[in-house]
């Protein structure tokens, strides 16, 4: 009998000291700020839980963490944020001091005289669309029919987590993700300058913004909770607001094609652009640096660009780089209800509205778009040299980006 009593004590003791552990760890990543503090008007999916629903849906293990964080966040939902009594000033432009963004230059005038689209239908109809084609047997394409937990941690490092305002966004390159992750800095006051968080963007400079110690992603959960982390996830991705930023996939590899490969990139050059000319330009001993390749006029063409693409050789080297990756591998978009899907083509229009519907219109605006930006009007002089049956194999390629997010099939470039 004493043994057994021990045994049980044992048990209690064990469980009031995890459910301690939980307590600090969450505490330590702002579950001060757990609730979604957003309200959007499309309906929620079956699935869904906003605050305040039943947790009825949840397994065992995610009920008690739920139930838990619930009763942590009642007593904290009364702590004003500093960053909520700042105001924007609307007529003022941002200093711009870091070179790269002086050389590309930014277009102010897309902020001003355009007609509103209807944001709420618009999100209706892309969030539509994905899910018909998500819910269609006949449209497959790679990974679709897996579920959330079939998704190996280093895929979900894309995935960029504000605990302070219930958001999680998934970049995709050259998708303005360069500004949205500058968002996210400033909502999560995750990089500090001089003690003190950046309140404007465009103050961050490039370099930390893509550095990744400076976002916390789905993929790091697993080294801070261990077992619980894929709970955790999915009781994030129930309550936060997620939202990712697409465009034309082909006008979005032109771009990644002109950004790594028209300009010195010495990292590009070495990983990509040598093995590139090795390959499909029958280049031999070649300068180990970019600009020495450059001045001896050596570089990748954007049929070489192409082919690589299409080599089934690569993909078995390793997956594509995130900046020509297609979007339904980076973000998963059959595994993840996003509430709002902006595109770049009304960027400007669509990052007004989700700060709208974030509440953080007061706190910050977006930044205005380059004048140099890749349009869709460049397709047909970018692809003229490229050849049909490469061109068809391309669009096969990326077919579940084009189809998923409601861009047309560009009949002009897949025909004679």
């Amino acid at each position: 009998m004493t043994k057994a009593r021990l045994l049980r004590l044992s048990v209690v003791l064990v469980s009031i000291f995890m459910i301690l552990l939980i307590i600090v760890y969450w505490d330590n990543v702002g579950t001060a700020h757990f609730y979604l503090h957003t309200s959007f008007s499309r309906p929620r999916s079956p699935g869904a839980i906003a605050a305040g629903e039943d947790w009825e849906a949840l397994p065992d293990v995610d009920e008690f963490l739920a139930k838990l964080l619930s009763s942590s966040l009642k007593q904290n939902s009364s702590i004003p944020r500093k960053t909520e009594q700042l105001l924007v000033q609307g007529s003022n432009k941002p200093v711009v001091s870091n070179l790269e963004e002086n050389v590309r230059g930014y277009d102010w005038s897309t902020h001003k005289d355009r007609n509103s689209l209807d944001q709420e239908k618009l999100q209706v109809e892309r969030q539509r669309t994905l899910r018909e084609f998500c819910a269609n047997s006949s449209f497959t394409f790679p990974t679709k029919e897996r579920s959330f937990d079939d998704i190996p941690n280093y895929e979900l490092n894309h995935l960029i987590v504000d605990d302070r305002h219930g958001v999680i966004y998934c970049y995709v390159p050259k998708v303005a993700c360069t500004n949205w992750k500058r968002v996210m800095i400033v909502l999560s006051e995750s990089l500090l300058e001089q003690g003190v968080p950046y309140r404007n963007p465009l103050d961050i400079p490039r370099e930390h913004v893509h550095n990744t110690s400076t976002h916390l992603t789905f993929n790091k959960f697993w080294r801070r909770y261990g077992k619980f982390s894929r709970h955790l996830m999915k009781i994030k991705l129930k309550k936060y607001t997620k939202f990712l930023f697409v465009r034309d996939p082909f006008v979005r590899l032109i771009s990644a094609f002109r950004s790594k490969f028209e300009l010195e990139n010495e990292d590009f050059y070495r990983r990509f652009a040598i093995p590139m000319l090795k390959l499909y330009s029958n280049h031999t001993n070649l300068p180990t640096s970019v600009s020495e390749a450059f001045g001896a006029g050596l570089r990748v063409s954007f049929s070489d660009f192409i082919q690589y693409l299409l080599d089934p050789r690569t993909e078995k080297m390793a997956p594509f780089n995130e900046h020509w990756r297609q979007v339904y591998r980076l973000c998963h978009p059959c595994q993840i209800d996003y509430d709002f899907i902006g595109k770049l083509e009304t960027l400007d229009e669509d990052a007004a509205y989700l700060l709208q519907l974030l509440k953080v219109d007061r706190l910050l605006r977006f930044p205005p778009s380059y004048r140099n930006r890749t349009a869709s009007s460049w397709e047909d002089n970018w692809f003229a040299k490229i050849p049909l049956a490469w061109r068809q194999q391309l669009y096969k390629l990326y077919e579940a980006d084009f189809v998923l997010f409601g861009y047309p099939k560009p009949e002009n470039l897949l025909k004679d």
